[in-house]
Order: C-alpha cells, then sequence, then structure tokens
C-alpha cells in the first residue's frame, strides 16, 4: 500500500497544537490511522476526541521528542501495535531568542534537542522499517529562519538548518528504496510559535509568505511522496538564498539593520 494512501498510518509529533494538529485531523478525515504525538496532556485528550469522529482506531500518546529513549520506545510501541508506520511526522519544535550577550548555551541545547535531535531520532527509527516494505513517507519541518537568519535568532535558524541538511541527505540514500523524505518549509504560520516574535516587539511578515494551518497541511498532502525533497509552502525566501549568493555586501547590510 502506497504510503499516503486511505488506511495508512501515520504518527506526528507536536499533534497538541499548529500545524501538527491541523495535519493529524487532515490525515484522519482522509482515512488513515492517525498517532499523535506532544507533551501537553490535556491537548491531546482533545485532540483524540476529535481525530475518533474520523477515525476510530486513531490515538494520541504523551512523548517528549527531546527525551531519546523514550521517543523511540514509543515509536517501537506503535509500530509493533500497527504493525508498520507508513507516514512520519517529525513536526515538534520550540522557538526562544538567542541574542549573543543574554542567552545560555542550555538554551541553544533545549532547541537542538528537540528542532534536531527529535526530528533525527525520529526519521531514524522508522526508516527500516519503511526500507524493508520499500514504501513509506517522512515529513521533517524545517523552516525558512534557515535560510535567511535573522540576527537574536541563531539558535533556532541553526537548528532547523540543520534539519535541512539531514532531511536532504537521508532523502537521496533512501530514494531509491521506495522511500520519500521530505523537508517541510511551512512560511509563516500564525501558532503559537509564529507569534512569539511578534510578542516580541516585530512586524507581521509580508502577506506572500503568510499562511494558514490548513494551507500548510494542504500542501504537505498534496506533495508528500513526490520527487521533490523540499517542500515550499512560499517561494518568496527561496529568493534570500540568491540575493545571499549573488548580493552578499547589501543583502547583510539589510540584516545587520535588523538587528537595530
Amino acid at each position: 500500500m502506497p504510503a499516503s494512501r486511505p488506511g495508512s498510518v501515520a504518527v506526528i509529533t507536536g499533534a497538541s497544537s499548529g500545524i501538527g494538529r491541523c495535519l493529524a485531523l487532515t490525515l484522519a478525515r482522509r482515512g488513515s490511522t492517525v498517532v499523535g504525538l506532544a507533551r501537553r496532556g490535556d491537548l491531546l485528550a482533545e485532540l483524540e476526541a476529535e481525530l475518533g469522529r474520523h477515525s476510530a482506531s486513531s490515538s494520541c500518546r504523551v512523548c517528549d521528542v527531546s527525551v531519546t529513549e523514550e521517543f523511540v520506545d514509543v515509536l517501537r510501541q506503535i509500530e509493533q501495535m500497527h504493525r508498520r508506520i507508513d507516514i512520519m511526522v517529525n513536526n515538534a519544535g520550540v522557538e526562544c531568542l538567542t541574542p549573543v550577550n543574554e542567552v545560555s548555551l542550555d538554551s541553544y541545547r533545549w532547541m537542538l534537542d528537540t528542532n534536531f535531535f527529535g526530528v533525527v531520532t525520529g526519521t531514524l527509527a522508522v526508516l527500516p522499517g519503511m526500507v524493508a516494505r520499500q514504501s513509506g513517507i517522512v515529513i521533517n519541518v524545517a523552516s525558512d529562519a534557515a535560510r535567511a537568519p535573522e540576527p537574536g535568532h541563531a539558535g533556532y535558524a541553526a537548528s532547523k538548518a540543520s534539519v535541512g541538511a539531514f532531511t536532504e541527505s537521508v532523502a537521496l540514500e533512501v530514494a531509491s528504496r521506495g522511500v520519500h523524505v521530505h523537508a517541510l518549509y511551512p512560511a509563516w504560520v500564525p501558532t503559537a510559535m509564529g507569534l512569539s516574535g511578534i510578542d516580541d516587539g516585530g512586524r507581521l511578515p509580508p502577506r506572500s509568505v503568510r499562511r494558514s494551518e490548513e494551507q500548510v497541511a494542504e500542501l504537505v498532502i498534496r506533495h508528500m511522496g513526490g520527487k521533490r525533497v523540499d517542500i515550499n509552502a512560499s517561494r518568496l525566501p527561496l529568493l534570500a538564498v540568491a540575493a545571499r549568493a549573488l548580493l552578499p555586501v547589501p543583502y547583510q547590510w539589510a540584516m545587520r539593520r535588523r538587528a537595530t
């Protein structure tokens, strides 16, 4: 069974809110058995009740992806219960500001443990089964912050840049074995995390890079299992990559202005 069809088994981390919650419900409505993972049990209980209206076999479990042994054990139990995992969405993420003169290394470790090592753990845990079946989809949520790092966000940008590099390398390695690994760049979504920068005194990003949770979920459904590694909710951030390479001086001048 191709992993994206009804009847597939999907595991989604960070499922208690935002993009993860929306994607979990979208997949359940389309006939998948969904297992939602997150740290907040109260929100997971609400999600589980809603998932059950669309997919009776769906469920939720409390799990912190930054705790490697716990995460691996939960995934092993899910695979034993459902006999396979067809779709793995590593969506869980955290963010905080990391100005160079105000932050400790603990903030960097916190973000890397969740944003990067959580992704690595989830990916490597499910790939052996997918490769053996020659079928499966892994979606790792990156960020356009990795393509255009802003002053004060070094920790978050670095953690998400690591996700992009890891995902591309693994995708190329397993592409010939029937497994599709994607990096999702969701643009800017007004989730609790997306709004954190606004709360810190920032401004809303341009309309061209704003997306709703529903738009991102539909984009994932449409493109997962395709030939492209990257799933881009907006093409505009790709211009930052070109500007950094072709116009480095004016690009860096513009970004330095944001620091002030």
